[in-house]
């Protein structure tokens, strides 16, 4: 009767260790959480797409909104792993506020602020100083406070003298998105928005009037913030995103890329 317990628990021995043997380490995915500008939506969706495809270990979740939006989101603690943002003002807030890794900041786009109108110009606007007249009633910009287009757009028209006239006709978008949308669905007559926006636009719903100058250079720089708990996985984002792929989804979309 021992005989047969030792021999037993000799064999349960053994399939314990032929079972630990011959089970293999799962592979572990770690998700990082990338923050971006809303004028990045369709390029910033194509190379997470590629960057996963090429990390199979690595998942990235993205999440668009106006860049001051995103900056407010972090500065209150939002598990944020990569910012990406259409204005160098937010990412040096946050670097003021020592948020972020200083050595992996860096400028990876370029963009220009155009004027656009409803398919068919039925007002007949041929320029920014065309919003003035009466019969343009509606202008939308994104909301300056929180949005970087509506800030481009507000400095430009106050710099050719016209934004005391179209303070009382502007009409606040969230983001550029949300101005593309009012244009789109003819709830305003004309708006400022990216190129790149507009070239994604609803077929025959909007023209480019012109581009306008702006004060400040549309650029975008991208960072790792220092609360990431996966510092290398969110700066090889930040490397695929500067490097040859992100590059060239970047120049399809339209960008400038750094």
């Amino acid at each position: 009767m021992k005989k047969q317990i030792a021999i037993a628990g000799l064999l349960a021995i053994i399939l314990l260790f032929s079972g630990c043997v011959s089970e293999s380490p799962e592979e572990t995915t770690t998700t990082i959480t990338v923050s971006a500008a809303s004028s990045l939506t369709d390029a910033m969706n194509d190379i997470a797409a590629a960057f996963e495809k090429d990390n199979p270990n690595v998942k990235v979740e993205l999440n668009y909104a106006a860049s001051g939006a995103l900056r407010q989101q972090i500065e209150g603690g939002a598990p944020v792993d990569v910012f990406a943002s259409a204005s160098q003002k937010h990412v040096d807030l946050l670097q003021g506020q020592n948020l972020i890794e200083n050595a992996s900041r860096v400028t990876f786009a370029k963009n220009s602020l155009v004027l656009i109108v409803q398919a068919g110009n039925p007002l007949g606007i041929a320029s920014a100083d065309d919003l003035t007249n009466e019969n343009v009633v509606k202008v939308s910009i994104g909301n300056p406070e929180t949005a970087p287009v509506g800030r481009y757009a507000k400095e430009s028209l106050e710099t050719m003298g016209l934004w005391g006239n179209l303070e009382g006709k502007t009409v606040y978008g969230e983001n550029v998105r949300q101005v593309l949308t009012y244009l789109e669905t003819g709830d305003v007559d004309a708006g400022f928005v990216y190129m790149t926006d507009a070239k994604i636009a609803k077929d025959n719903t909007i023209e480019v009037i012109t581009t306008i100058p702006t004060v400040t250079e549309i650029s975008y720089p991208v960072c790792v913030l220092k609360a990431s708990e996966h510092n290398d996985e969110a700066q090889m984002f930040v490397n695929y995103l500067t490097g040859e792929t992100g590059k060239q989804i970047l120049t399809d979309y339209g960008f400038t890329a750094e």
